[in-house]
């Protein structure tokens, strides 16, 4: 079968911003206007498993508007930039094939990073010395390891927030397996850019208390779907820790210790809405970095009809006839 020479000019949209700001709500709108499909970019969304705490769309939303990564991994595996970037760009791909819009839509800003930009040549996890690394985290906290990637990567540590546990530990890593900074074979890597017009939007909420108010009703509202025990079954499971990366997604860890007793309920409550407080400040610090955004207010209900209008004008984009 011969590809469509304009596949490449066919435009993405980058939908970004903090958990509970209303990115899904707005994708599946857009989708319908644009004949877009949505590409998740959330690192937690691709574990099966992880549904109600991750706020997962659910089977009627994905019946209505094709999703992918999304359920791709089970929660003992661990995923990657580098693997995201490698199946995000195969998913983009054939969406544009079928003349459809990419909607790229998270709030994991390394993954757009990594997808807009490239990657580094980095070497595969060595299970060793990860397993090393991680148990120094156990012993000694984040703030160790950050302290202790400064003194071997400072322009790494610069980049890495020290309460990314994850990012932290993948750096030193790449350090020990390399004997080189992390940074420099960034630098040395070249970077792959992405292939085609882009349209960054990012959503940001109109007041920052609206949002926290929607953070706390949305993790009570988890609560009473069935949270707890969504996180019961992940316990019961005997290859799972709260070592994995799927399982200190935020919600989750919280309620793993509520679990093991050594928190009371509203500990756990309160400690899971403040987590994911601290996480969307993370996330609207790193989109404040992002210059080239469209940003528009995602309580705002004339932000859909704004997109439509700009992803139609976009290089590359019909409207559909239907």
């Amino acid at each position: 079968m011969g590809t469509d020479a304009g596949v490449e000019s066919r435009p993405l949209v980058f939908i970004m911003g903090p958990t509970g700001v209303g990115k899904t709500r707005l994708a599946l709108r857009l989708a319908e206007c644009v004949q877009g499909e949505v590409v998740s970019v959330d690192s937690a969304l691709v574990y099966r498993g992880l549904d109600i705490g991750t706020a997962k769309p659910n089977p009627a939303e994905r019946a209505r508007i094709p999703h992918h990564l999304i359920d791709i991994c089970d929660p003992a595996e661990r995923y990657s930039a580098a693997r995201f970037r490698r199946d995000a760009l195969r998913a983009v791909a054939a969406i544009r094939a079928r003349g459809r819009v990419p909607l790229l839509v998270g709030g994991t800003g390394l993954y757009f990073r990594a997808l807009e930009f490239g990657l580094a040549d980095l070497p595969d996890a060595d299970p060793a010395v990860r397993a090393a690394l991680e148990a120094c985290l156990a012993a000694e906290g984040s703030e160790a390891l950050h302290r202790r990637l400064a003194l071997v990567d400072p322009v790494a540590a610069a980049r890495i927030h020290p309460n990314d546990p994850q990012r932290l530990v993948r750096a030193l890593e790449v350090q020990q397996l390399t004997g080189q900074p992390m940074s420099s074979l960034w630098r040395r890597s070249g970077l792959a850019p992405l292939e085609g017009p882009v349209l960054k939007v990012a959503l940001e909420p109109g007041q920052r208390s609206t949002l926290h108010a929607r953070i706390a009703q949305r993790f009570d509202t988890m609560l009473e779907r069935g949270l707890i025990n969504e996180v019961r079954a992940l316990r019961a499971r005997d290859d799972l820790s709260p070592m994995y990366p799927a399982l200190r997604t935020v919600g989750y860890r919280e309620i793993w210790r509520y679990l093991a007793g050594e928190c009371d309920y509203a500990d756990m409550r309160e400690r899971a809405i403040i987590a994911t407080r601290q996480l969307a400040k993370r996330q609207l610090t790193w989109l404040r970095r992002e210059s080239d955004c469209l940003r528009l207010d995602g309580t705002d209900s004339a932000t859909v009809a704004d997109l439509v209008r700009r992803v139609i004008a976009m290089r590359g984009f019909k409207r559909p006839s239907n």
